[in-house]
């Protein structure tokens, strides 16, 4: 079956889908975006990914492209017509088409918005946990409102394909202190040595992710402390455990950073606990 996509009101065929070429997120990277998980059927933490959805456009001054209560029902309809029980769901909404210019365009320009799905393999997922993931570490060089989730992402493109190079499977940005900041498409996470969870504090400078949110309820959950402060790559690197976090890895172990081992370069027990305990947490859409 073609895969088949939502642009503008019309669901088309993958292959044929489009935008015009003076959409300003084509143009500007003038727009923001969502990622959901598909998993056993459901659409995962759904309500949460559209509040904050609904927050970067608020913050970016972009108008709904559809009502809030319509849009669920797109993204339930495009994975149905794709036959996804295991994958994500990709909500893309732009400012619109206007005439190429840097100041917002004329009030009542509608927002494009551009749905699609696709499927993954769940086992390759678990296989890659079971190995565990390496990481590198890059400078910081992002615009200073990452808590946004814009589709202005080219420094995250260079990072991740740096990382691709090094035969690794992620990038950690790294401040002027050298604090880790987050991942390339991730949250960033250390066990110490007593079992704490230690996570950068989502108020400034990084994504307030979904996933690391229902992090927080799983680990409550199974009764593991929290600290939400900034951690080095120095202690990184000394920790029980390291792993990642997205709404497409969910909590991933890392085994290495900048080639050196964590512990002893295996996946850990805290972030497999997670990971097994997350589904059964997370709240689920029928899709």
């Amino acid at each position: 079956m073609p895969r088949i996509a939502y642009v503008n009101g019309r669901y088309v065929a993958h292959a044929d889908a489009s935008v015009h070429i003076e959409d300003r997120g084509y143009q500007f990277a003038d727009g923001v975006y969502e990622v959901c998980e598909v998993a056993r059927g459901f659409i995962v933490d759904m309500p949460r990914h559209l509040g904050r959805l609904n927050r970067s456009l608020s913050e970016l001054s972009i108008d709904w492209p559809v009502t809030q209560a319509v849009l669920p029902l797109i993204l339930r309809e495009v994975v149905r017509r794709n036959h996804v029980v295991n994958g994500l769901v990709y909500v893309q909404v732009t400012r619109g088409v206007a005439s190429r210019d840097f100041v917002f365009p004329a009030p009542g320009t509608r927002p494009s918005l551009v749905v699609t799905a696709r499927k993954a393999d769940p086992a390759a997922a678990i296989k890659r946990a079971e190995t565990g993931i390496k990481v590198i570490t890059v400078p910081e060089n992002r615009w200073d409102r990452v808590d946004i989730k814009s589709t202005g992402l080219l420094p995250n493109v260079l990072a991740k394909q740096k990382a691709k190079e090094a035969d690794a499977q992620e990038a950690w940005f790294v401040d002027g202190d050298g604090m880790v900041t987050e991942g390339g498409s991730s949250n960033a996470w250390i066990v110490t040595g007593d079992g704490v969870l230690v996570t950068r504090p989502a108020e400034h400078g990084i994504l307030r992710g979904i996933t690391r949110t229902t992090l927080f309820d799983v680990a409550a959950k199974l009764g593991v402390k929290i600290e939400e402060r900034k951690f080095s790559v120095t202690e990184a690197k000394a920790a029980r455990e390291a792993f990642i976090s997205s709404a497409t890895t969910i909590a991933m172990p890392i085994v290495a950073i900048d080639g050196a081992p964590v512990a002893n370069g295996h996946p850990g027990s805290v972030t497999l606990s997670l990971r097994q305990a997350f589904f059964d947490v997370a709240e689920k859409s029928p899709a």
